[in-house]
């Protein structure tokens, strides 16, 4: 079982750009992408306090990284 999870936007390049990296580390993770699932997102946004900016990066619950070396895209709050 994955223990990291990626809160992406297909819509944002710096989700690829983190994706990209997790495999080439050989990271098992999950990836959500909150433009087209509603939990996901409620889910990213509570784990964050409210935060709107993807990519997120959780480790069992805990969110580990906001954004991709410092360059993140603004989710809609929806």
């Amino acid at each position: 079982m994955a223990k990291l999870e990626l809160f992406g936007s297909g819509s944002c390049p710096h989700t690829r750009e983190m994706r990209e990296w997790l495999e080439w580390q050989g990271e098992a993770f999950v990836e959500y992408d909150v433009d087209t699932d509603r939990n996901a997102r409620a889910r990213m946004m509570a784990l964050t306090g409210g935060q709107r900016t993807a990519p997120v990066l959780a480790e069992r619950g805990r969110v580990i990284q906001i954004g991709w070396r410092g360059r993140g895209c603004v989710i809609s709050g929806e």
